[in-house]
Formats: structure tokens, C-alpha cells, sequence
């Protein structure tokens, strides 16, 4: 710990802002900015101990991304995961909390070593010897949901002079503005990955974004679909249903977006997976297998599921999986204005056929002979069939191999943690803030 007041360089914290919009106009993630902001005030001569960030994230999963640099450790980080409930005491009892309940920007405290701590965060700051505490809210526009909260941290003897703080103040505004930067740049990817998948997203950022722009690849193809869903769209209603719906998605299809698979798009009840691989045996062989590999674990995932279920009272969830190996189109199609990335082409017209004979054959999984030929293993004959669209008959086989009695990968359910830390709960206050703010001015009953 310090033991005389720190001086602090205006000509490198112009550096440091030099580097910090150098690091947002090359694209660097938020993770690099953040540590390197961090590593750097700190090296400009402010006495930094500890910073804390959060940034309000548009995700599907997560609220918001936080960080945590020491100046001993360097930088963790965690993903606050969306979740509902009352909030805790420690968050209500937070800096954090006061900021946003009297809509302060700032709040500073000198951190004493004894007596009562004013915020329990500071109980443990005291251990880390923390004697000065600045905290900070900053959004990225006015209305916007998206933003950045945070605290500097310092064990200088003396504390922050005002010289440091108004450094931090000016570095703040920088650092806002790369972080706003890397935020969306986040954004459109996580966006494009969620929606799209992870290879197709990257096409698409990449430049793929003309109507017309695409490829021919070669792939291991996985077309499964959900039985009687109209009759349980009809008995359950609207929510329960797409809760099922995503109950069954999330048992089924996660398999066959790992280990070389991805899914590249749902279809209602359905989805369609490619496993890429080369035009040679070797790779037909290892994308095949990688596939009925993930077939395996998404029946034992499903019985997990079902089991569940019936302990609830509610009836089983039927299925159909096909498996195809071919030629695939991927490609932006539809019209001028509004477009698609897609897959298209015989391939996925044989294996959304195939997935369909499960009905006929009253089967879980059927495949056809080209990609049992290139999986190898034992296969069960099940008959010819005259698919739509190709001249000879297609051999329709069934794998011999019983699914694992259980899922290799563990439970398919992400489970919440227990509670949520201050981070997660800033953001979610700063949003319902936000929608009551909107909600009383749409009624009137904003002044």
C-alpha cells in the first residue's frame, strides 16, 4: 500500500484514451479493452487496487458481462444470466442499489478500517485494504437500456485526491465509448450466431449479405422433428406449448451443435444439422459417426425428459430423426429486402424425406444407405422406399446400436445459480426502471 499521494500523468492518460480508441476502431473485443484499460491507468501513475465493470448485454441468455480487475490478479469475469425472483438483501443493501434508487451518477466513500460498514461490499473490500471507493453509472444514451456501472478502488493511504477522480471521470468517458463500441460489435454477433448459427453468422459477417451469396459443401445431414405437435398445440395452449416445444428442443438438438455439428435452422417443430466434411471417405466417415454419436445422446436426453414428464402427470414426447450424407447449398435467398441464410438442395430434400418414413417404419431413427455405408457399424434393414425426386429405390436402415442409458454429457438443464450478484441485479433494476418509466408516460402519470 502507498504511503504518499500518487501523482498521475496527463500525458499518459492521453495515452491511454489515444489507445483506447485505436483498441475500438481495430474491432478488439471487450474482454482486451477491459484488462487493458485496467493495466494501463494503473502504469499512468493511478493508484488503482480493484475496478469493477458491467456491461447490459441484448442476449438471449445473459443479462449483462461483468468484470473484475485486481491489480495482483489481473481480470475475471462472469455472465449474468437472465432470471426472475426478489431481489436479495446484499443487492438492496448495495452502492449499486443507492445509485439507482436517488438516480446519482456517482457515489465515493472513504472505507475506514473498523466500525460499521455503510454497504456489506465494503466488508470485503476492507479485507483486500480498500480505503477509497468511487462508484459510477453510465449509460450509452439516453432511453437505452445498454449501459456500463462500475467502481474504482484504490489502498493508496490517502485516497483518491480530486486530481484522480477527475482523471477517473475523464477516463470514464473514453472508456464508454470503446466499450459501447465492443458492446455492439458483441451484439451483432451474439445476435447473428443465436439466430443463424455459428458458421452461417460468420459467413454473414464476413460479407456473405447479397441475395444470392453462398456455397456447395459436402455434409453429414440431421432433420428431426417433433410428433402430434398440432394436437399438443391445441391441448396445452399457446405458452405451454412453446414451452414444450423448447423443453424438447433443448433435450434433442443441443447434441448436434457441438463436436463438429451445428444447427442451421429450425423448421416449426423441427430442425435441420450439418456435420461439413471433405468429399473423401476419411472425413464422410468421421462427420458420419460424429452425427449418430449426437443421435445417441439426444435419445437418452429425451428419455430424461419424458421421465420427468411423467412424473409431472404429462404424456411422453414423440420423435423422428433422419440422417443423410450429400451435397449442400447454403445461401442468402428471398427477397431483395428481406433475406434468408438457408440450406437448400436434394440433399435436404432426401433427409427431411427420410425423417418423415419414422412415421411409416415406427422408428426414432432412420437413415439411408450412403450414410450407413460411411458410418459403418451394425445397421438393421428395414425396407426400399421410391423417394420423391430420385429415380431408384433407397435403402432404409435403422442403427442396431441401443442408445446410452443416459446422456454422456451430463444433464441437457442449465441450472441458474442461487441468487444473483449485484452486477446481474443492476441491470435487471436499471430495465425494469426503464419499462415502469415507459409504461407511466404511455398512461399519463409522468408530470
Amino acid at each position: 500500500m502507498s504511503t504518499i499521494e500518487s501523482s498521475v500523468s496527463s500525458i499518459l492518460l492521453d495515452r491511454v484514451a489515444e489507445w483506447l480508441t485505436n483498441s475500438s476502431l481495430a474491432g478488439d473485443d471487450l474482454e482486451n479493452i477491459v484488462r487493458g484499460f485496467c493495466e494501463r491507468i494503473a502504469a499512468a501513475g493511478l493508484p488503482i487496487a480493484r475496478v469493477h465493470l458491467t456491461f447490459s448485454m441484448l442476449h438471449p441468455l445473459y443479462d449483462a458481462l461483468g468484470f473484475t480487475w485486481r491489480r495482483a490478479s489481473g481480470v475475471t469475469i462472469e455472465g449474468y444470466r437472465h432470471s426472475v425472483g426478489a431481489k436479495p438483501d446484499r443487492f438492496l443493501q448495495s452502492p449499486y442499489y443507492y445509485l439507482l434508487d436517488n438516480n446519482l451518477q456517482h457515489i465515493r466513500r472513504r472505507i475506514s478500517l473498523d466500525g460499521a460498514a455503510e454497504f456489506p461490499i465494503f466488508e470485503d473490500l476492507r479485507a483486500e485494504k480498500i480505503t477509497d471507493y468511487l462508484a459510477f453509472v453510465q449509460p450509452f444514451g439516453d432511453g437505452s437500456v445498454q449501459g456500463m456501472m462500475g467502481s474504482w478502488s484504490t489502498d493508496n493511504h490517502f485516497g483518491f485526491s480530486d486530481d484522480m477522480i477527475d482523471a477517473l471521470l475523464r477516463m470514464q468517458n473514453h472508456l464508454a465509448v470503446a466499450a459501447k463500441m465492443a458492446v455492439l460489435g458483441k451484439l451483432a454477433n451474439n445476435m447473428l450466431t443465436t439466430y443463424l448459427g455459428g458458421d452461417a453468422g460468420k459467413r454473414v459477417l464476413n460479407g456473405q449479405i447479397r441475395r444470392g451469396d453462398g456455397e456447395t459443401i459436402r455434409a453429414a445431414l440431421v432433420m428431426g422433428d417433433m410428433r402430434q405437435s398440432t394436437m399438443y398445440a391445441e391441448k396445452e395452449g399457446r405458452q405451454a406449448y412453446i414451452d414444450t416445444l423448447n423443453e424438447f428442443f433443448d433435450a434433442i438438438a443441443a447434441p448436434f451443435n457441438r463436436n463438429g455439428g451445428e444447427i442451421l435452422s429450425f423448421l416449426g417443430d423441427g430442425f435441420l444439422a450439418v456435420y461439413p466434411c471433405g468429399r473423401h471417405k476419411d472425413p464422410s466417415k468421421i462427420a458420419s459417426q460424429a452425427a449418430l454419436s449426437a443421435v445417441h445422446q439426444a435419445q437418452a436426453r429425451v428419455a430424461e425428459l419424458n421421465n420427468e414428464r411423467a412424473e409431472k402427470g404429462l404424456g411422453a414426447i414423440n420423435y423422428g430423426i433422419g440422417l443423410h450424407i450429400g451435397n449442400v447449398m447454403l445461401g442468402n435467398v428471398g427477397l431483395k429486402d428481406r433475406l434468408t441464410f438457408s440450406a437448400f438442395g436434394s440433399a435436404v430434400n432426401e433427409v427431411q424425406r427420410l425423417q418423415a418414413l419414422t412415421k411409416k417404419y415406427n422408428r426414432e431413427v432412420v437413415a439411408s444407405q450412403a450414410f450407413a455405408g460411411y458410418c459403418g457399424g451394425e445397421w438393421t434393414t428395414l425396407g426400399e422406399e421410391k423417394l420423391r425426386g430420385i429415380r431408384q429405390k433407397v435403402t432404409i436402415l435403422q442403427p442396431r446400436a441401443p442408445a446410452p442409458a443416459r446422456a454422456i454429457d451430463g444433464d441437457f438443464r442449465e441450472v441458474a445459480p442461487n441468487g444473483l450478484s449485484e452486477a446481474e441485479q443492476v441491470i435487471l433494476l436499471h430495465r425494469d426502471a426503464k419499462k415502469q418509466a415507459k409504461r407511466a408516460t404511455a398512461e399519463g402519470f409522468v408530470q
